[in-house]
């Protein structure tokens, strides 16, 4: 959302994916892509700042999520490969539980 303040002082947020349209004529109107107008007491080049700075902090978290996904899943714990004793079983090997660790047994 983006917050943006009526002609009497008021402030109402808006979903910057639903503006359709941005006029200055002298006020400026914000029609929505359901035809509603909304009068605002900021310029076009504020609200146009604001959508801007919207869509460049869903980006930045989208990253920012993406990558404390990326670095939880490599700070899982996972078998220690020097544990292994055959560093290459049989394919018909079925995978156990013992000691928290899924092992290859024969």
């Amino acid at each position: 959302m983006i917050v943006v303040t009526r002609l009497n002082g008021g402030m109402f947020g808006v979903n910057p994916d639903l503006i359709q349209r941005v006029e200055s004529a002298p006020d400026t109107i914000l029609t929505l892509i359901d035809g509603t107008k909304l009068i605002v007491a900021e310029s076009m080049d504020e609200v146009i700042a604001r959508v801007n700075e919207h869509r460049a902090r869903v980006l930045a978290r989208s990253r920012d999520l993406q990558q404390l996904s990326t670095e939880t899943v490599h700070a899982l714990p996972g078998p220690d490969p020097a544990d292994d004793d055959d560093p290459d079983p049989a394919p018909d090997d079925q995978p156990t539980a013992t000691g928290g660790q899924l092992r290859r047994v024969r």
